[in-house]
């Protein structure tokens, strides 16, 4: 259902400008923060992701919505960590060891955090130890890791096989994904879930974590 609210609004057509001031506007007047996340922004990004998967919308628009999301949830995220706001999951996101290409992370990160999920992203080049500590910090549910050159792949298998050695396979699930990453590959290197793009990955997430 299409929501006219100025702030679903500019999520859905990719206006981080007013998507921030209608933020700040809406808590002026008191509104709940964890409202205009559940009740305008997320529905603001699940219709981004069903257009996208329509054919209505390209990747321009989707890295367009994606940095509204970020834009308002910058302002969001300490109120909601105040009103102790329990997220569907935890996430550490990053790419692998030796990748610095870091726009699907950030578009996963973004469709992530629409979705309803508390994402630490630990940015580029990052070593499996930095995501095994990551995860034990912030008691991620999944760690999501992406790669866009092939020299950087065996990243992911490095940080899985870390994963198992610190004991944390069965209850921290991986998800990889990236230009160079097939199903194949996911499934060879001992992945819990590939995902082609980010808003499969939200779709993949849930469904490693047994979320409806």
């Amino acid at each position: 259902m299409i929501n006219n609210t100025p702030l679903y609004q500019a999520v859905l057509t990719g206006d981080a400008t007013a998507a921030r001031s209608n933020t700040e506007q809406e808590l002026a007047k008191g509104a709940d923060p964890l409202s205009l996340v559940t009740g305008q922004m997320t529905p603001a990004m699940a219709e981004v992701g069903r257009r996208f998967e329509s054919g209505e919308f390209f990747m321009p628009e989707l890295l367009l919505a994606a940095r509204a999301m970020k834009a308002s949830m910058e302002i969001l995220r300490p109120l909601l960590a105040d009103c102790n706001h329990k997220p569907i999951g935890r996430v550490v996101i990053g790419t692998a060891k030796g990748d610095l290409h870091d726009v699907g992370k950030n578009l996963v990160g973004a469709m992530m955090e629409g979705g309803g999920f508390e994402v630490t992203d630990l940015g580029v080049d990052v070593s499996p130890e930095a995501f095994i500590n990551a995860a034990q910090e912030k008691q991620a549910d999944l760690i999501s890791i992406s790669a866009l050159l092939t020299t950087t792949m065996m990243g992911m298998k490095n940080t899985i096989m870390a994963l198992e050695k610190a004991g944390l396979s069965e209850p921290v699930k991986v998800m990889v994904g990236g230009a160079p990453i097939t199903p194949q590959f996911a499934e060879k290197i001992g992945a819990d879930g590939y995902a082609s793009n980010a808003v499969e990955a939200v779709k993949v997430a849930k469904q490693l974590l047994k979320i409806a």
